[in-house]
């Protein structure tokens, strides 16, 4: 038992200082710890009660809607959030898009915007199958017969309303 006491009076006061301020500063840290645990703990109910109380008003909106409005965006492909469709502007469109005006944004769209929906949101219908357009196989597979092989070909009639228009809009389909 006296060589324990004697090991213990040859440590370093240096040593026995680093070991206090180590556990000081690992409690420090657990208690950091334990707080931040409890905040993200209430804070992950506090977010789930908001989630259910938006996802209520959001239905009682869509409840509330005149079922000749979501008929009209039924017809108009906007079945979700989100989404965006092209269309051929005429006269029983622009009725449409009038009568769900509160619902919608709707354009012109440029070159620039076209492109970018494409290339980044873009999917195609495949054989019923909704497949991103990473390839200009897909496009030429699907559209070939058209005239229309490449995402340049796809963007042109999008954007000039050509000749195959409604070909192009439905394989496109929606984009989201």
């Amino acid at each position: 038992m006296a060589e324990e006491t004697k090991a213990a009076a040859f440590i370093p006061e240096s040593v026995l200082k680093k070991r206090k301020r180590s556990e000081e500063w690992a409690l420090l840290k657990n208690q950091e710890l334990k707080i931040k645990k409890d905040k993200n703990a209430e804070n992950r109910k506090k977010i789930f009660k908001r989630a259910e109380q938006y996802g209520k008003e959001y239905k009682s909106s869509i409840n509330e809607m005149d079922p000749k409005t979501r008929k009209i965006l039924q017809l108009l492909r906007l079945r979700q959030i989100f989404n965006g469709v092209f269309l051929k502007v005429n006269k029983a469109t622009m009725n449409m898009l009038h009568r769900v005006e509160p619902y919608v944004t709707y354009g012109y769209p440029n070159l620039k915007s076209v492109r970018e929906l494409i290339y980044k949101r873009g999917y195609g219908k495949l054989n019923k199958q909704r497949i991103a357009l990473t390839d200009n196989s897909i496009i030429e597979q699907a559209l070939g017969n058209f005239g229309i092989i490449c995402m340049e070909d796809l963007i042109h009639e999008i954007m000039t309303v050509g000749s195959h228009f409604k070909e192009a809009n439905n394989f496109l389909g929606h984009l989201s």
